[in-house]
């Protein structure tokens, strides 16, 4: 059997992100969403979120390229020192230098991301799994202290950001060059694979297999959909997408995902989309749904 969650990120971070996250679950193929408890959009999402019974929320943890919950003095490691307003280290590339040589303080993640996930459920949100801004999860010295703290607040679930080892064909990936070189990065981090894993499996959290659309994110169109459907191996999958208007919220964000978020938007709310997951025995499932499944005798 393959199943598959279909999770859009960065709910919170817009208002126009939040409005399309509703529409592609409400008229799409979107199960889950994951949001930012710093998020600008915060309020909004927690509103819209209440409003809409069947989908699954979780916890979009940021540790780069935003702010915090917490404040700077009790987070030196990962935040910019003494800016103000307090904001994390922008870089994905110090972050992962830092991250591997272990110039983070574990205690600080731990604690910043049991803010976020605390924050979210103060707000009468279930937190039914975790995921991370850029993935920043995928590495060790960041995934333990995370893990701590999802088992702390009673969540269960995070995602497996590793690809299936069938990639997409190399047909797929002619003439996309920024394909290429993205796929070569998300095979070297491969090595982590087994790491990630161990982890989650000392601390008692459920991971799905693994994840897809991570290497076409910002390059997704009804082509390269079609390509990742016919790959999806057997058993339980998440689906990474980034829905959302480019309005002018947007617009003043720190984001690469501009256009793209709505070209997501109208892929993921397209009729024949979910034909073709049918057509292919292709179940979709919520985290909600993952989660109870396997709590379930």
């Amino acid at each position: 059997m393959r199943r598959l969650i279909v999770n859009a990120d960065d709910f919170g971070f817009t208002t126009g992100i939040n409005r399309a996250i509703v529409e592609a679950h409400s008229h799409g193929i979107v199960t889950s969403t994951t949001l930012m408890a710093s998020g600008p959009a915060f309020d909004d999402a927690v509103g819209q979120a209440k409003k809409l019974p069947r989908i699954s929320v979780g916890c979009h943890v940021v540790l780069i390229d935003g702010e915090p919950v917490l404040n700077s003095v009790q987070l030196p490691t990962i935040t910019e020192g003494k800016r103000k307003p307090a904001r994390f280290r922008d870089s994905l590339k110090s972050f992962a230098a830092r991250a591997l040589t272990g110039h983070m303080d574990p205690h600080e993640i731990e604690a910043e991301t049991t803010a976020q996930i605390r924050k979210i459920q103060a707000a009468g949100i279930p937190v039914w799994h975790l995921d991370s801004h850029k993935h920043t999860h995928l590495f060790p010295a960041v995934l333990r202290p995370i893990l701590r703290a999802a088992r702390a607040c009673g969540v269960s679930a995070i995602r497996n950001p590793f690809g299936p080892r069938k990639p997409l064909k190399s047909s797929d990936l002619l003439g996309r060059p920024d394909l290429w070189t993205r796929y070569a990065e998300v095979r070297v981090l491969r090595t982590l694979a087994g790491k990630f894993r161990d982890a989650a499996r000392r601390e008692g959290i459920e991971t799905p297999d693994g994840t897809l659309g991570i290497i076409v994110t910002g390059t997704l169109d009804e082509n390269l959909f079609r390509a990742i459907a016919a790959i999806i191996p057997e058993g339980t999958w998440e689906f990474v997408c980034h829905p959302g208007y480019n309005d002018g919220d947007l617009l003043q964000a720190r984001t690469r995902l501009r256009q793209s978020r709505e070209t997501e938007l109208r892929l993921l709310t397209m009729p024949e989309i979910r034909k073709l997951l049918t057509q292919s025995g292709i179940s979709l499932i919520s985290y909600r749904e993952f989660v109870t499944a396997k709590a379930s005798p």
